[in-house]
C-alpha cells in the first residue's frame, strides 16, 4: 500500500457497478480520497448536459477515473452488418463518456493547478478485440489517443493524464459470459498466452490507478501501461 497520499482529495470514478470500477473506487478511498461513484444507472455519461448537472452537485474533482464503457451487450457481427446505432452505442459508452467527464472536470483542475486523470482503455485498444467488436477496439484505441492529447494540453496546469490497457479480467457478468464461451480448450489457450499464466483481477487494475494517482507518478503523463500479465509484449 502506497499510503494516504490522496487525503483531502475528491475523486470521481465512473462505471462502478461492479468489477474493475468498484475495485478502483475502493482503492482510492483506501488512499484517503473522498470518492464519488457513478454508473449508467445514476447518470447517462454520454449526455453532456446530464454530466454537467451531476458534477454541479459535487465538490471540485481532483481525481477522475474514466472507467465506464464496455461492449453494451453486443457480440461480433460482420462489418457489413454493423448498424449505425450499434456503432454509436459503443463509442458513446466508452469514448464520449470519457470526453464528457474530462471536459467537465478540467476547469476546476486547471484553476487548482493539480489533477489526476486515468482512462481505462483495453488490450483491444492496442491490438484487436477478442470478441471481434469493431467499435469497441476503435473506441479503446481512441481513448489512448485522447490520453496523449490531454496530457499535452493539461500538463502545463499540473494535471497528469494516463491510461491503463487491461488484459482479460474476469470481473463482471459480461467477462464471465465471454470466458464461458471459450470452453475448456479456449480458456487454456488464453491463459497459455499470458506470461504469468493467470487471468487478471480487478485489484490488479486498481493498483495501476493507485500508482498513476500517487505522487510517485508526479512526473508521469501521457502514458499507456498494459496490465495484462504479459499478454501483450511490445
Amino acid at each position: 500500500m502506497i499510503g494516504k497520499g490522496l487525503a483531502g482529495r475528491t475523486a470521481l470514478v465512473t462505471g462502478t457497478a461492479h468489477g474493475i470500477g468498484s475495485a478502483i473506487a475502493d482503492t482510492l478511498q483506501d488512499e484517503g480520497a473522498t470518492v464519488h461513484r457513478v454508473d449508467k444507472a445514476d447518470v447517462d455519461l454520454s449526455d453532456s448536459a446530464a454530466v454537467r448537472d451531476y458534477l454541479a452537485q459535487l465538490p471540485p474533482i481532483d481525481v477522475l477515473v474514466n472507467n465506464a464503457g464496455g461492449v453494451v451487450g453486443q457480440t461480433h457481427v460482420p462489418i457489413d452488418e454493423v448498424t449505425d446505432e450499434a456503432w454509436d452505442a459503443v463509442l458513446d459508452a466508452n469514448l464520449r463518456s470519457a470526453f464528457n467527464c474530462t471536459r467537465a472536470v478540467a476547469t476546476a483542475m486547471k484553476r487548482n493547478r493539480w489533477g489526476r486523470i486515468v482512462n481505462i482503455s483495453s488490450g483491444a485498444g492496442r491490438s484487436v478485440s477478442l470478441t471481434g467488436i469493431q467499435a469497441y477496439t476503435t473506441a479503446k484505441a481512441a481513448q489512448i489517443g485522447f490520453t496523449r492529447q490531454m496530457a499535452h494540453e493539461l500538463g502545463p496546469y499540473g494535471i497528469t493524464v494516463n491510461c491503463i490497457a487491461p488484459g482479460f479480467v474476469l470481473s463482471n457478468p459480461t467477462t464471465e459470459k465471454q470466458w464461458q464461451s471459450y470452453g475448456e480448450d479456449g480458456q487454456a489457450a488464453l491463459v497459455e498466452g499470458i506470461a504469468l499464466r493467470r487471468l487478471g483481477s480487478a485489484q490488479d487494475i486498481a493498483d495501476g490507478v493507485r500508482y498513476f494517482t500517487s505522487e510517485l507518478a508526479g512526473w508521469v503523463t501521457g502514458q499507456t501501461i498494459s496490465i495484462d500479465g504479459g499478454h501483450a509484449l511490445f
